[in-house]
């Protein structure tokens, strides 16, 4: 009963922080305090990154540790796909327009097994094609209307208007959310789709007993330490061993893979570019506070706001930037930076004021530096582009109508930019 009593009552306080916070929140740019953001081009130490060389050696490594350090927190182990399963592959599927492949990747260690599911669709009018790689927020059933897909079994957030009850999926489920994967049209424009339900790496809720972290915890362990990752991590490591397996896949152009997502799995891909170089080309749909907005804006969605509505993200150390981004050595301008010389596209909502519109455009802007110092085109402009007037350098950006959502218009800036490099 004292136990009911506790969760009920911390619920009640949880929302009420939760409230108080988003009442304060700053949706106005008159209202948005002085900041002042680290130059990409200095390094810590205070000398200046005037060469590509001392970028790539020195300056590259040394913002990727703070990020590391301070914000997503670090692997702590290594661990290798220990065995593929092909479930079932297809050569007649979407109209027979594409081939279909689904299968599995197991990690094990010591008594522990874990499975992540992929979905693959691939045209067949092309013997190694780019793809699009991507997680999914509800399993891979939810992305395409096509009964041969697997229902997944893992944990999924409650949503019984779309069939998820108790956690777990049901036949209602199935293409619930193809209005955010217009296959076809990928498909059509000659590439591929690969996607991941998230919560096969690991469940997005803040307990860390039932993903990939418990594979590396020490005796009595039952949460990350304070410098290891959090579950942004987890699954942009996840990302990264798709990324093992794509390498070996004779359908795939593995030189030619673009990781993409939308929202907080936005934020996940772009840490998944940063830590991992093999991604040709990283895409951030509307990713907010911890992706590609700047934190010392305060507009939008804040760190302390992030950091009480979803502890489990980010490492335990990000914390201490609680109200306090100011004392951050980097922002997130930092992280796109991390990109280069790869291609880079950040898009925007006009009607998502959360995930701070204004503040992914200028983390891109002050990106750029570090393109133009590698010889590259940056962001082709320096002013804001009008809704719906995509621009794009080396680094692409959009602001469309609507609000926060990944669209078909998103995705038909994607194609084109991924046309301009593949």
């Amino acid at each position: 009963m004292k136990a009911i009593l506790f969760a009920l009552l911390f619920s009640v306080l949880f929302v009420s922080e939760t409230f108080a916070q988003k009442r304060n929140v700053i949706d106005d740019e008159a209202n948005v305090p002085e900041y002042k953001l680290p130059d990409v081009l200095t390094r810590f130490n205070g000398g200046k990154v005037k060469s590509a060389k001392v970028w790539f050696n020195k300056q590259r490594p040394e913002i990727l540790k703070k990020f590391t350090d301070e914000v997503y927190g670090k692997v702590p182990g290594k661990l290798d796909i220990s065995d593929v399963k092909v479930w079932e592959t297809s050569d007649d599927a979407i109209n027979g327009l594409a081939k279909r492949k689904q299968l599995s990747l197991f990690f094990k260690k010591g008594d522990r097994s874990l499975e992540v599911n992929v979905l693959m669709y691939l045209p067949k009018s092309q013997q190694k094609a780019p793809v699009f790689l991507a997680y999914n927020f509800s399993g891979n059933h939810a992305v395409y209307n096509d009964p041969n897909i697997r229902l997944t079994e893992s944990w999924v957030n409650n949503d019984p208007s779309v069939g998820i009850i108790n956690n777990q999926v049901t036949e209602q489920s199935r293409a619930t959310a193809s209005n955010r994967w217009p296959v076809e049209e990928i498909i059509k424009a000659g590439y591929g789709l690969v996607t991941v339900y998230y919560g096969d790496v690991d469940p997005d809720k803040n307990d860390f007993s039932d993903g990939i972290e418990q594979f590396f915890y020490q005796e009595n362990q039952t949460r990350p330490k304070y410098d290891e990752w959090g579950s942004i991590a987890a699954w942009s490591w996840g990302l990264s061993r798709v990324m093992d397996y794509l390498e070996k896949d004779e359908q795939v152009d593995s030189k030619k893979v673009a990781v993409l997502g939308h929202s907080r799995l936005g934020k996940t891909a772009l840490w998944a570019g940063a830590t991992d170089q093999r991604f040709a080309m990283v895409i951030s749909n509307e990713s907010g506070c911890g992706g590609a907005a700047l934190s010392k804006r305060i507009f939008g969605e804040t760190v302390q706001i992030i950091n009480t509505s979803f502890p489990h993200w980010f490492c335990g150390n990000f914390l201490k930037y609680n109200n306090n981004e100011e004392e951050l050595q980097v922002d997130q301008h930092m992280l796109l930076a991390l990109i280069a010389p790869r291609p880079l596209y950040v898009a925007s909502a006009e009607g998502d004021k959360w995930a701070d519109p204004r503040g992914e455009f200028l983390s891109a802007k002050y990106a750029s530096a570090v393109y133009e110092l590698l010889g590259l085109e940056g962001l082709p402009s320096k002013v804001m582009p009008e809704v719906n007037h995509p621009v794009m350098g080396t680094i692409g950006y959009h602001i469309r109508s609507g609000k926060h959502d990944l669209t078909l218009y998103d995705w038909q800036q994607y194609i084109k930019f991924a046309d301009k490099f593949f």
